[in-house]
């Protein structure tokens, strides 16, 4: 139990130490290269331990559903009638965070936990591309109550709820809310937004929807 607690602390610093470069990535223009995050500062998977706050009370673990982990395949949100392909985002050997090549796809990023797990799954995707207009153009149109769900390799569909979309200011984005441990299964999608500024390149704010899992569904077989 306290090997755990201590190896679970120290994965919850590893992610804070992380997020500078996420959340650079989902506010660069898409044609211009990621952020640079150290790879010793990588999130390990959240399959090897459930993260908890570094200081104060641990979190309770959720009494609602958890899913077991798997990778998510596919996207899908009713309201803005998305329905996209998932891809993985991890790290190239250079330190460099993966992004989506195109308008459409969405990435799943590897190192924090799966759709449905215990945690922040996080999804990042385009506002737009090389002049087309990305996956992730209409996330503030998002509302409370509004569904998002994540098919998963399975075979689940993660059926999440939306609880807030927010807007943050690049010097105020607020780590420990979007990346931080949690007592469920969560998801943020993530993406940039505001005005864009031509001097630096760089959109202003990122947009951000927390959404929770409400429950699973599994395709019937064929």
């Amino acid at each position: 139990m306290h090997r755990m607690r201590r190896r679970s602390t120290m994965i919850a610093a590893m992610m804070l130490a992380a997020v500078t470069g996420l959340a650079a990535f989902a506010l660069a223009r898409p044609d211009e290269a990621p952020a640079r995050p150290s790879l010793s500062a990588a999130v390990p998977s959240a399959v090897t331990a459930v993260p908890t706050p570094p200081a104060g009370d641990p979190v309770a673990l959720t009494s609602g559903e958890l899913l077991p982990t798997s990778e998510p395949t596919r996207l899908e949100i009713p309201r803005l009638r998305v329905d996209v392909p998932v891809i993985g985002l991890g790290l190239q050997t250079d330190g460099t965070m993966q992004v989506p090549d195109d308008a459409e796809t969405v990435g799943w990023y590897t190192r924090a936990p799966t759709p449905g797990s215990l945690g922040p799954a996080v999804l990042a995707g385009h506002v737009d591309y090389q002049g087309a207009k990305g996956t992730f153009a209409g996330l503030t149109r998002l509302q409370d109550g509004d569904e998002v769900r994540v098919t998963r390799a399975d075979g689940l569909t993660a059926v999440f709820t939306v609880t807030a979309t927010t807007r943050y200011p690049k010097n105020k984005f607020p780590s420990e809310a979007v990346y931080g441990p949690i007592d469920h299964a969560g998801l943020r999608l993530i993406t940039c937004g505001g005005d864009f500024d031509s001097r630096t390149g760089h959109y202003e704010d990122n947009i951000v929807v927390f959404a929770a899992l409400n429950t699973a569904t599994r395709q019937p077989s064929s």
